[in-house]
């Protein structure tokens, strides 16, 4: 599929892939939340991050999920990786996957950003699987 040409259409497009990877309730509760003044920043993701760089081919949206929950880990970008952790699951990588990717990233980033985020992922992980009973 090639990249649309406009930012617009990016932008749409990109609002797609956001919805589908994080899912509808927390797309939806930073809409609510968002303002004039972030709404610049929520644009500019929609059309860059996930309507140029999640629309690619070269990659699935389950390993662009893998590489955002090690890259976001090792950086310690918490928030980000609790997001993360929810759209990986969304996007098909199981919770042993999860572990194998923490575990990876403990050999290279280190022990004690691991630590957190196994802690972290757990709590996420059983968040969506209570979620899905309710």
């Amino acid at each position: 599929m090639a990249l649309p040409d406009s930012i617009a259409e990016r932008a749409r497009q990109g609002a797609k892939v956001r919805r589908e990877v994080l899912g509808a309730a927390y797309v939806d509760a930073g809409k609510r939340r968002a303002n004039a003044f972030t709404e610049h920043f929520i644009e500019f993701t929609q059309s860059q991050c996930w309507g140029n760089v999640w629309l690619r081919e070269g990659l699935s949206h389950k390993t662009r999920s893998m590489l955002n929950v090690c890259m976001l880990a090792a950086l310690a970008r918490w928030h980000e990786f609790e997001v993360h952790v929810r759209g990986a699951l969304n996007n098909g990588v199981t919770a042993e996957e999860i572990a194998e990717i923490l575990l990876h990233t403990a050999v290279y980033a280190g022990i004690p950003i691991a630590s957190e985020g196994f802690r972290r992922a757990d709590a996420i992980i059983a968040q969506v699987a209570a979620e899905q009973k309710a």
